[in-house]
């Protein structure tokens, strides 16, 4: 079966960092687009970070630009979103997806891909 599977999220202070993981099983994520996005309770579903396909390009949203890096590790097939100086505001769940392509960061542009179920962060002042 082809999945997605999120790990690493958990309680920190505020300040403190996050690596989530996100292992690919049953496909490879060598040559696929990755996102990571995050859905805060009563709020949209909204991007992170994101890195092409064609040539592993990164690319950050404006809240967590700066503090975050998004990376792949070809040999676990496993993708990584690192947080550091978490806010409050960085309190979600965080999911990551694939997709063949990479059009833009937005959670609509991976809505044919393939999503995990999410990893939950909070954030406590």
């Amino acid at each position: 079966q082809v999945q997605l599977v999120e790990s690493g999220g958990g309680l920190v202070h505020a300040g403190g960092s996050l690596k989530l993981s996100c292992v690919a099983l049953g496909f490879s994520l060598e040559k696929l687009a990755i996102g990571w996005f995050r859905q805060a309770p009563g709020k949209e579903r909204e991007a992170v970070a994101c890195m092409s396909a064609s040539d592993g390009s990164a690319y950050y949203m404006e809240p967590v630009k700066g503090r975050s890096t998004i990376s792949r590790d070809s040999i676990k097939n496993t993708a990584y979103l690192e947080m550091n100086h978490l806010k409050p505001e960085d309190t979600a769940t965080y999911t990551c997806a694939t997709d063949l392509y990479l059009a833009s960061c937005a959670p609509h542009d991976f809505r044919l891909g393939t999503w995990g179920r999410g990893t939950r962060v909070t954030i406590s002042s």
